[in-house]
């Protein structure tokens, strides 16, 4: 009784182990899968970043061609007012004058 006890303990312990050893290469493979994970993720947060710096620089591009645009259409209502005077005095200037 004391051998077979023995034995039978033995196995259970080969048992223990072998499941132990099952376990341990199923953590790695989790460790690795979550490396692996953490690496895309740091590779994401970067193109993230990088991203954000772009399009603030893109806003402050669009906001300055739009003041560029605003200052052009203030420039063109100017000359032509300007174009509309002139034609307007030499208009008069080309009109024969009666009284003279």
């Amino acid at each position: 009784g004391h051998e077979q006890l023995l034995k039978m303990m033995e196995e259970r312990m080969m048992d223990v182990e072998q499941k132990l050893r099952l376990v341990k290469r199923l953590l790695q493979d989790k460790v690795n899968q979550l490396k692996e994970q953490l690496s895309k993720n740091t590779k994401a947060d970067a193109m993230v970043k990088d991203l954000y710096v772009e399009n603030a620089q893109l806003l402050k591009a669009l906001e300055m061609t739009e003041q560029r645009q605003k200052t052009a259409e203030r420039k063109n209502y100017l000359l032509e007012e300007k174009i509309a005077n002139l034609n307007r005095i030499v208009k008069n200037l080309a009109t024969p004058s009666f009284s003279s």
